[in-house]
């Protein structure tokens, strides 16, 4: 492969894509406008306290994890994974009970059976299901008739206590979707993927996965211009060009900089967010539609520990916090040495305006509630992250109506988890698929 390509967009995405390219032997300049590459997947640094960019985590049975940053390889020691045990701890005031998978986590399997907020049979249901997941191959996700999570599990014969108490706040935490009408096959996915891996996240922060991207995109030549903001992308000839093998033909595209200097190349990759995405190619069936988040990130006076057997709390008796995150206790990297570092997710529009004092009382007071006698006074806010794009909607059907790479007119690709689902498994895959729509221009 020969010829110039551009990537609009330093995401997960842009950067595979910009990585595929170059190592096929193509030039490739990737624009990314902030200053640093990431996208969505970012961390920062407070105090001395890692945060990741809204709650994030890393499901290291991805497959497109193993093949872009792996190596093919342990994505676990490839990034320094940090894992949170398996399951959950179901919470309410007064009660925390384990909940777990008996097969990745056979210490807990007494807790979990005598766990009382599910029934035995549900339990059995579970396992039923973790059976019939493990049995599919990677394309029988995605495809077919679709129904909402809710209406999935009811289907499966799970009872209302099952969903209430457990799926809602933990899926909750994924789908960013209490209510649980996001796509069923958003669960089936992620349900087998638990089952096959665990959830962690790098001991350097979610920001470990794009620099480790990153780094492969320059050992293959990319040359990767940050805090570039990308103008418009203009094609050469009028309307579409149709598709044959070996498209050397094409007339090329145009990147407009906002400085307004221009770069001419044979192929762009638009790996820019959704609205950005859309703006950029006119491509209708670019999603839009976002749900937000919103991450409070506490600490607790030096000295004062905060463990929960490395498991995720869900709150079971409300909905503001959903989940509390133990993230120093499975990462102490996140963490000063003296200090614990927590996590609380909050979810739907309410929060995005509700003060951080008000959202801080909300953890300190659910705290309070599920661990009896003990005070949470000192709880501190490090920082609050609103987020409200911090993924597609995603209800049932969306699948079938999202872009292909090659829907924009002229030499120009889409890359970004809107033409797969809403993930870090999906904007990797897709980095991949638009490569290789990319390379018939060149």
């Amino acid at each position: 492969m020969h010829g110039d390509a551009t990537v609009v967009g330093g995401g997960l995405a842009g950067l595979v894509a910009a990585t595929r390219l170059a190592e096929a032997s193509a030039d490739v300049t990737l624009y990314e406008r902030r200053p640093e590459v990431g996208g969505r997947v970012r961390t920062e640094t407070v105090d001395g306290f890692t945060l990741d960019r809204g709650f994030q985590v890393l499901f290291t049975s991805y497959p497109a994890v193993a093949a872009e940053v792996g190596n093919e390889g342990d994505v676990g020691d490839a990034l320094d994974v940090r894992r949170f045990a398996p399951g959950a701890t179901i919470c309410r005031p007064g009660s925390r009970s384990v909940l777990s998978d008996p097969f990745r986590d056979p210490r807990a399997a007494v807790a979990s059976l005598r766990n009382d907020e599910i029934s035995f049979s549900d339990k059995l249901r579970t396992l039923a299901l973790r059976h019939d997941l493990a049995k599919r191959g990677e394309d029988d996700f995605f495809a077919g008739p679709d129904a909402s999570i809710r209406e999935y599990l009811y289907k499966w014969g799970f009872a209302d206590d099952y969903v209430t108490n457990f799926v809602e706040p933990f899926y909750g935490g994924i789908t960013l979707d209490r209510s649980l009408s996001t796509s069923k096959n958003v669960f089936e996915y992620t349900f087998r993927a638990m089952s096959r891996g665990a959830i962690g996240v790098p001991a350097a922060g979610m920001r470990a996965i794009p620099e480790a991207l990153a780094d492969r995109a320059r050992d293959a030549g990319v040359t990767i211009e940050a805090g570039e903001d990308v103008e418009s992308v203009r094609t050469a000839g009028q309307g579409r060009i149709p598709f044959r093998i070996g498209r050397g033909d094409a007339e090329g595209a145009t990147v407009e900089l906002a400085d307004g200097s221009t770069h001419e190349t044979d192929a762009v990759v638009v790996a820019a967010t959704p609205p950005e995405a859309r703006r950029l190619t006119d491509v209708e069936s670019i999603p839009t539609e976002g749900v937000p988040n919103v991450t409070g990130w506490y600490t607790l006076p030096a000295g004062e520990s905060f463990e929960t057997g490395e498991r995720i709390l869900l709150n079971a008796a409300d909905d503001s916090p959903n989940a509390v995150v133990p993230m120093s206790e499975v990462a102490p990297e996140y963490a000063p040495d003296d200090r614990a570092l927590i996590a609380a997710t909050f979810l739907g529009e309410t929060p995005l305006d509700r003060p951080a004092a008000g959202l801080r009382d909300d953890v300190r007071d659910a705290l309070e509630a599920w661990y009896p006698g003990r005070d949470f006074d000192g709880l501190e806010t490090v920082d609050t992250h609103r987020i409200p794009f911090a993924q597609f909607a995603q209800p049932p059907g969306v699948h079938a109506g999202l872009p292909e790479p090659d829907d924009p007119e002229g030499p120009v690709v889409l890359a970004g988890d809107y033409t797969e689902w809403s993930s870090i498994q999906g904007a990797l895959e897709s980095g991949r698929t638009a490569a290789e729509a990319a390379g018939g221009y060149l």
